[in-house]
């Protein structure tokens, strides 16, 4: 695992950013892996500057969410794909009917699950995959437990996380209790990882992924069995 130790939120927003850029101009027809929450928006700004600046382009792009909120629909504000349309999709010349998020709304979460993975797979794998990492340690929605979900799948949210995830709703009774997420598996034939991570909050779990151990307990420290993994962390996140 490469590790990027940043100053600040800009600097590994800025450093996200560049990576990404960097596919886009060696394969602009590239698979992207995207990921919601507050740790990955200022990456989004980025590109999307890049992208008004002509530097770099979407329009061939082809990009699968991590995860959705089961069940919400689509243009539910605290929605993913809402997310995603408001923090970079509306801002860069991606075509829409490219960018895929779980179905938040469907009526047999596993075999949409299946199809979002078979879909992946038509698509010709996903190149660069963008995780966060939750004070938990989970990535995507796979939270920590004894045994994980190799595919896309409908899961339960846990305590820890609804309460971190309120702060985007009203109250804590109006977050969904569960979600539709990619599973360890499908996140794992990403071709490479990024991982980002900032403030005091998250230093305990980049500890626990810098420790070289690997527990279902804490499923971010399964990426140390990946090939190809970059986890860029600004300094509050690396030293507490």
């Amino acid at each position: 695992m490469k590790v990027i130790v940043c100053e600040n939120y800009d600097e590994m927003s800025k450093e996200g950013a560049k990576i990404i850029a960097s596919l886009l101009k060696n394969k602009p027809c590239c698979v992207l892996g995207l990921a919601t929450g507050s740790t990955p928006v200022g990456m989004y700004k980025e590109l999307a500057g890049m992208n008004r600046a002509g530097e770099i382009t979407f329009k061939d792009v082809t990009s699968f969410n991590l995860d959705e909120y089961y069940p919400l629909e689509p243009t539910h504000e605290q929605s993913y794909r809402y997310f995603m349309n408001v923090n970079l999709f509306d801002h860069v010349d991606i075509n829409k009917e490219h960018t895929h998020v779980p179905d938040g709304l469907a009526k047999d979460p596993t075999a949409m699950g299946e199809a979002y993975d078979a879909a992946i797979e038509a698509a010709g794998g996903i190149d660069l995959q963008v995780l966060g990492l939750g004070p938990n340690g989970h990535i995507a929605f796979n939270e920590p437990e004894e045994e994980l979900y190799a595919g896309t799948h409908l899961t339960s949210l846990t305590e820890s996380t609804i309460k971190a995830n309120s702060r985007f709703f009203a109250s804590v009774s109006d977050v969904p209790t569960k979600a539709v997420t990619m599973g360890i598996g499908s996140i794992m034939k990403a071709k490479k990882i990024i991982v980002l991570a900032s403030g005091k909050g998250k230093h305990a779990v980049v500890e626990k992924m810098l420790s070289g151990r690997i527990t279902t307990m804490c499923p971010g420290t399964l990426l140390l069995a990946h090939a190809d993994v970059t986890l860029i962390v600004d300094r509050d996140a690396y030293e507490g």
